[in-house]
């Protein structure tokens, strides 16, 4: 462990011993299907695993399955089994072969209604509204490692590194943390099947970022949700945390986003800036409205990060402009130069639900409700 990181307990465990059975041999119809799903917090992750006998073509194919919603804040009065409904299927990283992630929307048992949490529901239901827009959304996603006393992963116990400046796109031992996570998440992410295009370092030492897409439809948004769960088991075997807080470091360290890219089909036309633009004007009336969606505290954690330094700008704030990073939104130089393509929201939160970002995008800049 780099200086003063404190590992986790499962550091402590053999992983030889694991291996032992891990190769034991199966009956090729026996396949490990692992549910995820998002908690009542709006932002965690839980999954458990069933054995099928069969090898699922879509999501329809698998069955449901329930668990206690009263053990993961989502009871509702006295009725606490919640339904797992599969809508995505990936393959599995983490015990290859037939094995396969399948994420979940959640709907109470009781009476088939979505739960709180359960944002894609209504998501989707937007997502066909615009099909004729053809909206297109990518998502750049920040987080940062911690060891167990929940300080960045290689950071000294008793002070700080060196200020920010050296840390993004880094290459060094005194300057990269935590590359092998990062690495192995790609690799992890791409043999899954999610659309994920590239990684690198951020600009607080131990803290990385990720982007998926561009995609269109609702499978970028499950992409994101996939690639997060992906990250947090890849954390365990590693020892370590994967943190989504939007400010996990106070003082003078940047906070974390998830920076939302935003087109549609008449932006990518040649003269689309105009779209762009119009899109902007959009954005700028319905500010604090994105803001109470674009964390899971309705912006109580993006206050922490949205303080109009370190690459944000100003919570209370909506402002735009070309190639300005301390702006709401962003207008890429190369798209200003070309005169089309896409536009970057720099306010969700690091720990967003992506499905009620790309409501509240295309109610506003296709919908106008």
């Amino acid at each position: 462990m780099p200086r003063g990181s404190q590992p986790l307990p499962n550091n402590f465990l053999d992983r030889g011993v694991l291996d032992k059975y891990m190769v034991l041999p199966l009956s090729e119809d026996t396949i490990h299907a692992t549910y995820v799903w998002i908690d009542g917090t709006k932002e965690h992750l839980r999954c458990k695993t069933r054995i099928i006998k069969f090898v699922p073509k879509s999501p329809a194919d698998l069955p449901l399955w329930t668990y206690d919603g009263a053990s993961t804040f989502q009871e509702h009065e006295t009725f606490s089994d919640i339904y797992l409904h599969p809508v995505a299927i990936y393959k599995d990283p983490f015990l290859g072969g037939s094995s396969i992630l399948v994420l979940c929307e959640t709907y109470y048992k009781y009476n088939d209604q979505p739960t709180e949490s359960n944002k894609r529901k209504s998501c989707l239901e937007i997502v066909k509204k615009c099909v004729k827009d053809d909206p297109w959304f990518g998502f750049e996603q920040e987080y940062c490692l911690l060891g167990m006393d929940e300080r960045p992963f290689g950071w000294p116990v008793m002070g700080y590194p060196s200020p920010q400046g050296p840390y993004y796109c880094g290459v060094g031992t005194h300057f990269v943390f935590g590359r092998q996570i990062a690495a192995a998440h790609l690799r992890a992410c791409l043999y899954a099947g999610i659309k994920i295009y590239g990684t690198n370092g951020e600009r607080m030492a131990s803290q990385w970022k990720f982007q998926v897409g561009p995609s269109d439809g609702i499978s970028v948004a499950d992409d994101l949700i996939m690639s997060r769960f992906i990250l947090h088991r890849l954390s365990e075997e590693f020892g370590i945390m994967a943190s989504l807080a939007p400010k996990p470091v106070s003082g003078d360290w940047h906070g974390s986003g998830c920076l939302t890219d935003v087109s549609t089909k008449a932006m990518r036309q040649p003269g689309g800036i105009k779209e762009i633009e119009n899109a902007i004007g959009k954005l700028s009336k319905r500010h604090e409205k994105h803001i109470a969606v674009y964390d899971p505290q309705q912006g109580k954690d993006n206050a922490l990060r949205l303080i109009g330094i370190f690459c944000t700008s100003p919570i209370g704030e909506f402002s735009s402009g070309v190639d300005t990073r301390e702006a709401s939104v962003r207008i890429p130089r190369s798209v200003a130069d070309t005169g089309s393509g896409f536009f970057e929201d720099r306010r969700p939160s690091s720990n967003c639900d992506p499905y009620a970002v790309m409501e509240i995008m295309l109610r506003t800049i296709c919908l106008d409700e």
